[in-house]
């Protein structure tokens, strides 16, 4: 919060880029919530101001808990980017946090979906306003060609690997475990920080755990990979996600392995669905029969985050 209002990109000199200061207030009523949106809504009038835009602006929502501040806000248009569900993460006042859903689902004027399985959840309350943008993937980041990140050179291969968020509220941490137990010959390579205890993975002798790493240093780890992991819970979660880490593998001209969930559909012909009892056997398969990198690359080109950015504009530009 005290880095205020900044440009981080120097070629891109209208991105601006303001962290509100606000209260530690989590909650539905009372004073301190009213006063924490108002303080909030009142930074961003002036902060939009400042970077040269109207009041009149399209204002784009990417967190239900954003509609406190957004309600009585002018706008040309108001978009909620309805990304997950997130009345379902488990740390979340699941009640409360519907309820500003349902506000957000009833008053914008487009709501956009990565998840055709959460589009169809809300058909009923958004009807025509819903509109599938899906994810889109940095490929100049996410290169195949690329140096292979030089702490994995004492890795033997093959190398299974994830990275990402090792939470256990989508990671089914298990079922990592059973996977390198069950391929004692493969190395199971895990980047980024964890929410839960990684004792059980860190003590077999064919675990490497990097903890967190920036951003820039992931596509290197991910090179080191002979296949790629997505070993998801089946909670109401992931049922209505689609991670982007798919495209980012894939983008690395990855074999990819992942659990069953609704939005892999369009992905079949370019990875490996498994059952988790099958889990570890179609891993093996993958490293040992790797299939065309360059057609996984080729196939998710069509992913370019301008891609989803022209779409955007194109369709608050129609409102």
């Amino acid at each position: 919060m005290t880095k205020l209002l900044r440009r981080p990109l120097k070629e891109l000199p209208n991105f601006h880029v303001y962290t509100p200061l606000m209260l530690p207030i989590y909650g539905s009523n009372g004073l301190l919530a009213r006063l924490n949106a108002a303080l909030i809504r009142i930074q961003v009038r002036i902060v939009a101001r400042l970077a040269g835009l109207n009041r009149d602006a399209a204002i784009g929502v990417t967190i239900p808990t954003a509609w406190p501040v957004v309600a009585p806000m002018r706008r040309s248009a108001l978009v909620f980017n309805r990304s997950d569900l997130h009345s379902a993460f488990p740390e979340a006042d699941g009640a409360w946090v519907e309820g500003l859903e349902r506000m957000l689902l009833q008053h914008s004027d487009h709501v956009l979906y990565v998840s055709h399985e959460l589009m169809l959840r809300d058909e009923d309350l958004v009807g025509e306003r819903a509109f599938f943008i899906d994810h889109g993937v940095d490929l100049e980041h996410f290169q195949r060609e690329g140096s292979v990140h030089p702490e994995l050179a004492g890795i033997p291969n093959p190398r299974i690997g994830f990275f990402g968020g090792l939470d256990d509220y989508v990671v089914d941490m298990a079922l990592l475990e059973e996977t390198a137990r069950s391929l004692p010959e493969a190395s199971l390579v895990l980047v980024g920080d964890a929410t839960c205890s990684m004792a059980a993975l860190t003590e077999l002798p064919n675990v490497h755990w990097f903890g967190f790493r920036n951003y820039d240093e992931i596509p290197a780890f991910g090179r080191g990979f002979d296949v790629a992991l997505m070993p998801w819970l089946d909670n109401e979660w992931i049922q209505h996600a689609n991670p982007i880490k798919l495209k980012e593998y894939l983008s690395l001209g990855l074999p990819v392995v992942t659990t069953n969930y609704p939005e892999v559909e369009p992905y079949r012909d370019h990875l490996r669905v498994a059952r988790r009892e099958d889990f570890a056997a179609e891993v093996a398969a993958a490293y040992e029969d790797p299939g065309d990198a360059e057609e996984r690359v080729r196939f998710v080109r069509q992913y370019s985050w301008t891609g989803r950015a022209e779409a955007l504009l194109h369709l608050i530009g129609n409102n």
